[in-house]
């Protein structure tokens, strides 16, 4: 895999990240406080927000892979451009 497409994955993956410290965050909340209805709620929604951002993550990936494909496919074309 080329590094420099591995740019275009670090903010996916960063989001990614952030949102799965904000759950551990609220489970560690909710544990020290007792049984909260708004903390459970809250857990929920960004579990469901983890989750679309895992699917998104995947079709970041099967395009990524798809243009990799693409551009591996006539590699002699890009470098001599037409006379």
């Amino acid at each position: 895999m080329d590094p420099s497409a591995l740019g275009v994955l670090v903010p996916v993956a960063g989001i990614a990240a952030w949102a799965a410290v904000k759950v551990a965050s609220i489970q560690a909340k909710s544990r020290a406080a007792g049984a909260d209805p708004q903390a459970a709620g809250r857990l929920q929604a960004l579990e469901d927000e983890l989750g679309s951002l895992r699917n998104e993550l995947g079709e970041v990936h099967e395009r990524l892979d798809f243009a990799e494909r693409l551009l591996a496919q006539h590699p002699t074309e890009r470098l001599n451009p037409p006379k």
